[in-house]
């Protein structure tokens, strides 16, 4: 709650500059999770509107099937119920209690754990959670960096890229909008060497 309510500012102006700008609510809100944050910082402001739907897009690393992610919800062998840093929620971890090594090319989405107010609104359906991969992410790092010059983080690179798989099924009036949690200047040495690029 403490951390929600300090990231909050994040749905409140979303929601005063769509309101201004569109003059309506958007349909969807999409963000990246790894604790979780960010993306509870917008969903908030939007919680009691029903119309606005939820989607929190975790890491998948290498691909679900592989083990190396962070996908706590895509995962169900894997992430159990558990405490972890004094908090209660789906936590990746052995059959025995043992915290699990998890991977993304994202430090900020590399975590076994995820937020429990994550795991309450998915329980009650009023969010939904998917995946990228770092391919995925990668792939949207690029494209956000060419096509608008704004370099995301890693981090919502995850949330460009499932932005980029669902705006093609939504219709041409309707709103998406995705929380870019932070600049990409940080990332920039991890994706050149991702890509095999020269440095000069």
């Amino acid at each position: 709650m403490m951390v929600r309510d300090f990231q909050s500012v994040i749905g409140r102006e979303t929601r005063e500059q769509i309101l201004k700008s569109a003059g309506h609510l958007p349909d969807l809100l999409i963000a990246c999770v790894g604790g979780g944050s960010n993306a509870m910082g917008l969903f908030h402001a939007f919680r009691d509107d029903p119309g606005v739907d939820f989607l929190g897009v975790e890491a998948g690393g290498e691909g679900i099937a592989s083990g190396k992610h962070a996908a706590r919800f895509a995962d169900p062998n894997v992430a159990r119920i558990g405490v972890l840093h004094g908090t209660k929620s789906f936590v990746m971890q052995t059959s025995d209690g043992q915290i699990l090594e998890t991977h993304s090319i994202s430090a900020g989405l590399d975590y076994p754990s995820v937020g429990p107010e994550h795991a309450w609104l998915r329980d009650q359906e009023r969010a939904g959670y998917t995946y990228a991969t770092d391919e995925e992410a990668l792939e949207a790092f690029q494209m956000l960096s060419e096509l608008e010059g704004i370099i995301p983080a890693l981090e919502s690179s995850h949330a460009v890229a499932e932005a980029i798989k669902r705006a093609p099924l939504m219709r041409r009036e309707q709103i998406i909008i995705i929380n870019l949690s932070g600049r990409g200047d940080k990332d920039l040495q991890t994706v050149i060497q991702a890509l095999g690029l020269d440095e000069d």
